[in-house]
């Protein structure tokens, strides 16, 4: 069986704890892709795509992008390096907002594998300035080899 980015699928074997995956998740993103979030979300909200509103009435320097799309993003990771249909749980903080031409670079590690293939990852996005934005961890149920 492959995983979604064509690799042989991948086992609780081929990882140990302090193994880690870094990768850009978005570079330089644009107002274009937060406004295409924005309508594929639903979230209208102006302080993502009014930058009158937001720098006037909510006092911002600019507009910035939606939480959710930032751990859309650092998901990407997690499917990229482990496969489709294993995660469990997937939970962050964000740090702070994410702005317009910011290049976003997630990095997972692993914290800990149980006998039963259950993955615990701890995860960090950071931005071109090495900013945190978005802190988290995600759980996997990766398969284990049998016999």
């Amino acid at each position: 069986m492959s995983a979604s980015n064509g690799n042989p699928r991948l086992g609780a074997a081929d990882l140990r704890v302090g193994s880690s995956r870094e990768q850009v998740v978005v570079t330089n993103l644009s107002r274009t892709q937060i406004v295409m979030y924005a309508g594929a979300s639903g979230d209208f909200n102006p302080i993502h795509h009014d930058e009158t509103f937001a720098t006037g009435t909510a006092g911002y320097p600019s507009v910035f992008a939606h939480g959710m799309l930032t751990m859309g993003l650092t998901g990407t990771l997690l499917t990229d390096w482990l496969g489709d249909g294993v995660l469990r749980s997937f939970g962050v903080r964000f740090v702070r907002q994410v702005w317009p031409g910011d290049t976003l670079t997630a990095k997972g590690t692993v914290r800990s594998i149980a006998p039963d293939g259950r993955v615990e990852i701890e995860l960090v996005t950071t931005n071109q300035r090495d900013e945190p934005v978005v802190a988290g961890e995600a759980v996997a149920q990766l398969p284990v080899a049998s016999g």
